[in-house]
């Protein structure tokens, strides 16, 4: 079962989240502090909590400027629902219901779950009765007279009213044994529920609940063991949750943690701490030298009569500088990775999945180290269990999977704050860590790479990476050669000024728009040594075209499905006219100079898993033979 949207009202600063499409794998939270990324984390968290410290509170989270207007309004708010969650059922998860109540029982794939400030949770699941009684009366073997009137019951409550008055048939033997057979099996099945219950109850332990973690959830360096232990969860505060994580690793039902024997407690702590320090260190380049010292002390409280108590005391060795300091004043990046994987152990086995929400992690971490733990969410958390992270750093944004991305804005105290995958929405400040993200994703590869690919803009980038992507997954056509790494430089006027400025120290390879002014000036730059004549690849020589752009490689039927669906309009093929390229020709259509041309791309981008296997066999034949004239290129 997979979390594949969400939606918040009256929750904090958001009024109406609007329906947030949540990724199967990783999905990136980004805006700036005050946004809402936050609030949207507490919301989903209040829904299904991992933990039992937390509830929903209309004083605490309920808008306060709306809070006075809607009572005065009737609103009653402790019935306003904020949180809205849609799971997918996945095979598993249908078949649980298909094999107690019958094929067809379920009439959806989604699940909704839904809880309001009181604390009521409400679920939507689709159901059929009609199914759910047909397959419950033919596991019997009835007479055919009874389980003809049985099959006729139109729900459950009216299966249940025929099978009593069959029992009450005293003077037909038959009727009586039907009725029995058939009110023992609702029971067995059923119990008191209803066809809809019946099947929420056996999905309800599919379904994941939300572990959240944040900077106050790091590992306290003392708490006392007892306590931890044995208080109630609503006692104990986010690093004390995590504490007993740890403890509980250790625990073995107490016999090590509370075991006399001084030597006991200690390995079993170590062996604990070695576990988790090692799957850190996996993933933690910074100084692979510490370890984790845990250990048990007896004391007695200070100011306070009675028996002594165990405490758990937390130091970090470092080994490089020979030092050991309380786990508090060591490093904040090390203590929240450690903090985390101590908490996650309760979770990240258990019968019952978790969704995975982290606030600001790594925002301490060093960029590389920040990188790490990007590798670390991709290899070891996404793989049993979805993700949903918040960050403000560039380093934190993955140029290669925007898909990932949603944007968080505060859009003001009329409006809220709104959540959307819509770049073209967001203000600048708000988009700085994407921008950074894919300027430093830029230099990075820049300077590092052998072999250059420069393409005039972002859709040139999109176009070519997704299409390539998808021949080398499919392997039925050439993709562009791993080797290359594709330099998008803002325009066509800016190709000939980055050709001059580094074509003499990098291997550059151009893939420009035919007929563009700034030709001329490549070939100039090409008979002066900068790059050589063949490395410079124009859209009409690949199409045998004089005038043709990057849009050209898709068939026009194709481009056109793109353009209609970003634009919401419904042009065909026979309403273009001409030979120029596709896109002056739709813009003619419009009676416009041009249009926005990152609108189609941004869309092949984000569904590319529904528009690619649709594109016609011209499309790819096209873009292969350009990746064929590139890679001849490579020297």
């Amino acid at each position: 079962m997979k979390l594949v949207e969400v939606q918040v009202k009256n929750f904090r600063n958001i009024l109406d989240s609007e329906p947030v499409q949540i990724q199967p794998d990783v999905t990136c939270l980004v805006g700036k502090n005050e946004s809402g990324k936050t609030a949207l984390l507490h919301a989903l968290y209040r829904l299904l909590p991992a933990r039992g410290n937390v509830e929903l509170s209309v004083q605490d989270q309920y808008p306060a400027w709306l809070e006075k207007r809607d009572r005065l309004r009737g609103v009653n708010l402790d019935d306003v629902r904020p949180t809205q969650a849609t799971f997918e059922l996945d095979s598993t998860d249908i078949a649980t219901v298909d094999d107690m109540l019958g094929n067809g029982v379920l009439t959806d794939t989604k699940l909704r779950l839904e809880r309001n400030y009181k604390g009521t949770l409400f679920y939507t699941l689709g159901t059929d009765e009609t199914a759910a009684i047909s397959h419950l009366v033919d596991s019997l073997d009835l007479p055919e007279a009874q389980a003809k009137r049985a099959r006729l019951a139109k729900d459950l409550t009216e299966l249940r009213e025929l099978a009593a008055d069959l029992s009450n048939e005293s003077d037909d033997g038959d009727a009586t044994t039907a009725g029995t057979t058939l009110s023992r099996k609702i029971q067995e099945v059923y119990g008191e529920d209803g066809v809809n219950r019946a099947a929420y109850e056996l999905l309800k332990p599919r379904v994941p609940r939300f572990f959240y973690f944040y900077e106050y959830s790091a590992l306290p360096y003392t708490v006392g063991i007892q306590r931890v232990l044995q208080a109630a969860e609503t006692e104990l505060n986010d690093g004390e949750m995590t504490a007993r994580s740890l403890l509980r690793m250790a625990a073995a039902d107490n016999q090590y943690l509370l075991n006399p024997d001084y030597e006991r407690r200690k390995r079993e702590l170590e062996n604990v701490a070695n576990l988790l320090t090692e799957d850190v260190l996996k993933y933690w380049s910074q100084n692979p030298e510490l370890r984790v010292n845990p250990d048990i002390e007896r004391a007695t409280p200070q100011g306070q009569p009675g028996p002594n108590v165990d405490e758990l005391k937390v130091r970090i060795w470092d080994n490089r500088h020979q030092l050991s300091l309380p786990f508090g004043e060591h490093s904040s990046g090390f203590r929240w990775f450690f903090s985390f994987l101590a908490a996650f152990s309760e979770y990240e086995y258990a019968e019952t999945p978790v969704v995975i929400l982290l606030d600001e992690p790594a925002l301490a971490l060093h960029a590389r180290a920040q990188a790490d733990f990007l590798r670390f969410i991709d290899e070891r958390l996404s793989e049993r269990h979805q993700v949903i992270y918040t960050t403000h750093s560039p380093f934190m944004v993955q140029p290669g999977k925007l898909e990932r991305v949603r944007m968080v804005e505060d859009k003001g105290r009329d409006d809220g704050a709104k959540v959307t995958a819509n770049i073209m929405s967001t203000d600048q400040d708000t988009l700085f860590p994407l921008q950074g993200a894919l300027g430093y994703d830029l230099v990075q590869h820049l300077f590092i790479a052998p072999n250059n690919l420069i393409v005039e803009g972002t859709s040139d980038y999109t176009y070519l990476r997704v299409l390539s992507d998808f021949f080398a997954e499919h392997g039925e056509r050439e993709p562009l050669d791993e080797r290359w790494s594709m330099v998008p430089v803002g325009g066509a006027d800016f190709v000939p000024t980055f050709v001059a400025l580094l074509g003499q120290h990098l291997d550059l390879t151009v893939v420009v728009d035919a007929q563009k002014k700034g030709h001329q000036r490549l070939s100039y730059l090409a008979s002066e040594g900068y790059l050589a004549d063949k490395r410079i690849i124009t859209i009409g020589q690949v199409l045998g075209k004089r005038m043709a752009d990057i849009e050209d490689l898709f068939s026009p039927g194709d481009y056109l499905s793109l353009y209609n669906r970003a634009f919401g309009t419904n042009h065909k093929v026979a309403d273009l006219t001409g030979t120029d390229p596709i896109v002056s020709q739709i813009a003619r259509i419009e009676g416009i100079e041009r249009f926005d041309h990152g609108k189609p791309a941004d869309l092949i981008l984000r569904d590319r898993l529904s528009i690619l296997p649709t594109l016609s066999k011209h499309t790819l034949e096209n873009f292969e033979a350009l990746f064929k004239a590139v890679n001849q290129t490579l020297e």
